[in-house]
């Protein structure tokens, strides 16, 4: 997925339509089941190391569910980091390592709640425009003022930021017969 952004030779992460041949789908995103007054702390356990997140509840309330959701579901479990490119992010949270894979639903964004991508270790949703946010997501490896208001930013890397940029670089739009990119173990998510 390209992300068209103003920013020169720069795309965005997009997420597209579900492809037929996912493991695991559901008709409808999930019902609200975090409480957004609650901290939560997700760790990706990558095959190049962990990355521990703090979800932004209170600001992305529906969008922490979906992650939180998914996560607790497995469907990110053996995901890869499909598409890294140095210097801007890196994107996972696809099931078929294409990009155009999906959970089945689409859930709106949450882009009014102030937070800007002002800096490098956010986490947020990839998307193919308004309203199509699904399972892919980015964490970001600088500003990238570019985006703000088109993606919803729902968390922040406080640990690990190091083996996020250590993921190996691939982007499947310039060479789809690249090797798979590095796997998400697992995630598991903490409530405080």
């Amino acid at each position: 997925m390209a992300l068209t952004a103003c920013a020169p030779a720069v795309t965005t992460p997009e997420a597209n339509a579900p492809a037929a041949s996912q493991p695991k789908t559901w008709s409808a995103p999930p019902a609200m089941e975090i409480d957004p007054n609650k901290q939560y702390i997700a760790t990706l356990d990558t095959v190049k190391g962990k990355i521990v997140i703090e979800l932004f509840a209170k600001e992305s309330p529906i969008t922490v569910n979906n992650f939180v959701f998914l996560a607790r579901q497995g469907f990110y479990d053996g995901v890869t980091f499909h598409r890294v490119l140095p210097g801007f992010m890196a994107q996972g949270g696809d099931p078929t390592g294409t990009g155009m894979g999906g959970p089945g639903y689409q859930f709106e964004d949450e882009t009014s709640n102030g937070l800007t991508f002002s800096e490098p270790g956010l986490l947020a949703m990839a998307n193919a425009g308004p309203g199509t946010n699904g399972s892919q997501f980015f964490i970001t490896y600088d500003a990238t003022p570019w985006l703000d208001g088109n993606h919803t930013i729902f968390g922040k890397v406080v640990s690990g930021l190091e083996v996020a940029l250590a993921l190996t670089p691939r982007d499947p739009s310039q060479n789809p017969n690249a090797p798979a990119g590095d796997a998400i173990n697992t995630i598991t998510i903490e409530e405080k």
